[in-house]
């Protein structure tokens, strides 16, 4: 394993984590903590690849006959919630919290992996290779975040990302799948009778998604769940307009993939209304529960459970785990905050179920 120790890891990814939040980092806009990121790398002597504003580093002892694990985590962050009474890019320490925006999602999981990587950096007979990628762009699902790295890497046999799960391993996460719906009528003048208005036929579309239940239920994630988020039609008082549009968002168990969702949902809806995808590739995740990964962890004590919130698992084709300090909850809220402790253990834990899992 590597000379240095976890406890000084821990002290310098706490330091880099205090660094990273006084440094703005939209999605798209992550070249700033994408150098402090390169800085870590170097004073570590640990070599570096970037492309646009992702790092991504390989093991010293990379072997390409050896199957490869992922550790990710993400640098840019959402803008602050208009509630904060804190200055999002002030690092303040207070009553064991590091307040600061991207502090609990999710920087906190990024600095313990970066520990993490680097404590095994310089391991020697591994099992496994292990390369890390800092991403941009998680927040905004973007053209030039994970997904755009991973043409440059080996084939990924298993992943961790790293989220806040309070340390509690995700072995499922649901897709997700952002519908356009365009329900038609007659326009006309609304002084005169019609009996085919868009936005009465819509009514019965709302009802469709409200109520239609899809056959599969998964056994980590539950039911598939669509939700009406948007309702638009008619700029004129007195013109009947010739077409209701809804917006509805799909959440996607591990027991459909997004094609799958898409085509029956049109199946079902034809003749009723048009319905388009924005995207397809933002699909469900999960890993077998008697991986030796998750084993290694629920040997700790850590429980199983499937995620609602989206990650960049979601572009991820081989099985990934999600796992990091932190409690989703906080994320995207006012005054965002990690406990200080919770990194500490964030990185003894990801060391302690590394050593495990590379140990079989």
């Amino acid at each position: 394993m590597a000379n240095t120790s976890i406890q000084k890891l821990t002290q310098e990814a706490i330091a880099l984590l205090k660094q990273l939040i006084a440094t703005p980092s939209f999605s798209s806009e992550e070249q700033d903590t994408a150098l402090l990121i390169e800085a870590w790398f170097a004073t570590n002597a640990i070599p570096f690849n970037r492309e646009n504003n992702n790092i991504w580093a390989f093991n010293k002892h990379y072997n390409e006959d050896l199957p490869t694990l992922l550790l990710n985590s993400h640098h840019d962050t959402v803008k602050p919630n208009q509630g904060y009474t804190l200055d999002p890019f002030e690092p303040i320490v207070k009553e064991g919290k590091l307040f600061g925006l991207g502090s609990n999602d999710a920087g906190g999981c990024l600095v313990s992996l970066m520990a993490t990587f680097t404590y095994f950096y310089d391991a020697e007979n591994l099992p496994y290779n292990i390369v890390m990628v800092a991403s941009a762009e998680e927040e905004s699902s973007g053209p030039n975040g994970l997904n755009s790295v991973l043409k440059h890497l080996p084939n990924l046999d298993c992943a961790i990302v790293g989220e806040p799960t309070e340390m509690q391993l995700a072995i499922a996460e649901k897709g997700l799948l952002v519908l356009d719906v365009i329900v038609e009528g007659t326009p006309g003048h609304a002084a005169h009778p019609n009996d085919n208005v868009s936005i009465y036929n819509a009514l019965g579309i709302v009802e469709w998604f409200r109520d239609y239940r899809f056959e599969k239920v998964s056994e980590v994630l539950g039911p598939m769940k669509m939700t009406v988020t948007g309702i638009s039609a008619g700029k004129q008082h007195n013109v009947i307009p010739a077409e209701c549009n809804l917006v509805v968002d799909v959440r996607v168990n591990d027991c459909y993939s997004n094609t799958e969702v898409l085509e029956i949902i049109q199946k079902e809806l034809e003749g009723k209304a048009t319905v388009k995808a924005r995207s397809l590739h933002l699909n469900s995740s999960s890993i077998d529960k008697n991986h030796p990964i998750v084993q290694a962890g629920i040997q700790l004590g850590r429980t199983t459970y499937g995620s609602p919130t989206l990650s960049d698992q979601s572009v991820l084709y081989c099985q990934s785990l999600k796992l990091g300090p932190g409690s989703s909850p906080r994320s995207h809220t006012a005054d965002e905050f990690i406990y200080i402790n919770e990194i500490e253990e964030g990185i003894e834990l990801y060391t302690t179920i590394l050593s495990k899992f590379l140990k079989q």
